[in-house]
């Protein structure tokens, strides 16, 4: 199974942005899925940094396996998880 979180709703608010990340890894810890599509969007590139950013901390990196950077579309990423 594949979460999916589409950012472009939320592109400008810093904590909303924080608050979808955390709660998606909350689900997809709690449902089991192998990984999560996150999609920020092409723009400027600033969103995929403020996510990457995030997948970076110390306590973030803990909880998932690898990220993917999708070849095809600069903007998208997939969280992989080891269950």
């Amino acid at each position: 199974m594949r979460l999916k979180l589409d950012l472009h709703d939320i592109f400008n608010k810093g904590r909303d942005i924080d608050r979808a990340l955390n709660d998606i890894m909350d689900e997809a810890e709690r449902t089991g899925a192998k990984s999560i599509e996150i999609i920020p969007g092409k723009g400027s590139g600033q969103l995929k940094k403020r996510v990457l950013r995030f997948l970076d901390r110390k306590d973030v990196k803990a909880r998932y396996h690898r990220v993917e950077k999708d070849s095809k579309n600069f903007g998208r990423l997939f969280v992989h998880f080891r269950h």
